[in-house]
């Protein structure tokens, strides 16, 4: 008599187990389906209030990119004092002018534009040094590498900001 209601009480919890496992399963697919319902997320985008503070800030960036051909004249003429004076002058406001761009970036595409800023501002950094120091050679390294990092970072600027 007990193995008859040991062997029906199991019975039941099977059955039990069996009903709770489908309604589980069915749950999961009505999730996954609710899930999967084919609405597209719209991709982030820059608001636009964000895109023009990006686009007053690259104006500045960009006159101060167009004095490059200026900048390698100094430095191929190795004129220390006027070299500093025009990086200390008109290209003084890059590094603000990058930040201000960075913070309204999209998120995912913040990293990259810092680092690129960082390596600008480290290249005009030494770029002021070697003129400092009155060292040709190093003078005509951090040239290269301050023109390269403005033609780096112009990258990372919104193509709908530059119009």
């Amino acid at each position: 008599m007990a193995v008859q209601r040991v062997s029906a009480f199991l019975q039941t919890l099977r059955s039990s187990l069996r009903s709770l496992a489908l309604v589980a399963m069915a749950l999961v697919l009505s999730l996954g389906l609710v899930a999967c319902s084919g609405a597209q997320a719209k991709p982030p985008t820059i608001s636009p209030a964000d895109l023009e503070i990006i686009s007053r800030q690259a104006e500045g960036f960009l006159a101060a990119k167009d004095r490059l051909p200026e900048l390698a004249t100094l430095v191929n003429e190795r004129d220390w004092t006027f070299t500093r004076n025009l990086i200390h002058g008109p290209m003084h406001e890059v590094g603000r002018e990058m930040l201000y761009i960075n913070q309204r970036l999209l998120p995912n595409e913040r990293a990259e534009a810092n680092q690129r800023a960082d390596k600008l501002k480290a290249a005009l950094a030494d770029l002021d040094e070697a003129a400092r120091q009155q060292d040709g050679e190093k003078l005509r390294k951090a040239y290269i590498r301050v023109a390269s990092g403005f033609g780096s970072y112009a990258e990372v600027i919104p193509a709908a900001a530059l119009s």
